[in-house]
Formats: structure tokens, sequence, C-alpha cells
């Protein structure tokens, strides 16, 4: 399997401009792994613009409400998505003899690390955006060319740091593990705000 950072990275910024021009736009990746890919970065993008959808001025209880719901529902989804890209590693990588146990293991999953980038590929777009708006205060474009250079040098730090996490598993000098997130706020078995409110 190959994973490059670059064509994740290039992959995210694809979709996030062909989403933003076409919300319904379909995705046209054909490799496997660059569609799981994509799919878990629609879950952040659709994540970033519900969220937006609070901070909307004059928003109502009941609507706040509603949408509250929706983004636990849908950061259910995006963490299932990337426990699902390193799934489909670590499957793949078993078949080859891999990752070695005796290796010293990374603290963070490439699934992890995707869904950052995921996030920063979200930030740069936004931030992009209002680097160009017309009509904004004085030192606004400024400000926001100063914090796009900033993220485009952690994205590129952190792409990197991705290559070398797998270029050094497929050498068998580093493992990675799937880390479940075990999310708890979404399981009315496990939420005491839910089954607390449940009739018996």
């Amino acid at each position: 399997m190959l994973l490059s950072a670059d064509a994740i990275v290039s992959l995210h910024d694809l979709r996030t401009r062909a989403w933003h021009l076409a919300p319904e736009a379909q995705d046209e990746t054909s490799d496997p792994w660059l569609a799981a890919v994509s799919l878990q970065h629609r879950a952040n993008f659709d994540l970033w613009h519900i969220e937006d959808e609070a901070r909307a001025p004059g928003a109502t209880d009941a609507q706040l409400a509603h949408v509250k719901r929706r983004v636990d529902a849908t950061n259910q989804r995006r963490n299932d998505l990337a426990e699902e890209l390193d799934r489909s590693l670590l499957v793949w990588l078993q078949a080859h003899g891999l990752p070695n146990p005796d290796a010293p293991l990374h603290s963070e999953s490439p699934g992890l690390i995707v869904d950052r980038l995921s996030i920063l590929a979200l930030k740069i777009y936004h931030t992009r955006e209002e680097a160009g708006r017309t009509g904004a205060p004085e030192g606004h474009a400024d400000r926001n060319r100063d914090r796009l250079a900033i993220l485009e040098t952690q994205r590129a730090d952190l792409a990197a740091c991705l290559d070398a996490l797998w270029r050094e598993t497929l050498a068998g000098t580093r493992r990675f593990k799937l880390y479940r997130q075990l999310k708890m706020y979404n399981d009315p078995s496990l939420n005491p705000a839910i089954y607390g409110k449940l009739i018996h």
C-alpha cells in the first residue's frame, strides 16, 4: 500500500475546494485508500460547517440543541472513520508481517495524523479566504496571511512526520497501534445525562 502524505494533502485541498463550490459533489477517487481518506475528510468538512451554524447570531435555543446533536453524530463519524483508516493500514501490514512487534511504539497513529491534516486543510482554505476578503478591516489581510504561513508550515511538518512514520513502519523500526476513541457521549448506556433521564 502506498501511503503518501503529498497525495493526502492534495486530495484534502481538492475536495475542500470542490465541496465549497458544490456541497453535493461526488468523490471521484478510484483508489480505495484515498477514497477512505476523502470520506473521513468529508466528516471534518461537515463538522466545521455544522459548528458554524451554532455560532450564527440569532440562533434560537431549539436550533442550537439541534446543531449540538448533529455535531455529536458527525464527530462520532469523524472518529470512526479515522479508526477505519488505521484498521485498513494494519490489515495490509499484517499481511506483510508488519508492524514489527519489537519496534518502538509511536504515540500517534496514521489515522489520527490524517485527521489532523484534514483539519489543517480546512483552516488553510478558510484562512486563505479571509486573507483575500474584500471590505475587511485594515490589517485583516496581513494578519491572515501571517496565520496562513504558520498553518502551511504546520501542515508541511505534519505531512513529513506521517511519511516518516510509514517509512519506518515498513522498515520495521517503528510501529503503531489502533487507538480506539471510545466516545461515551453518544452511548445511552454510558452517558448519565442520557440514561439518567430514561424512563424504565
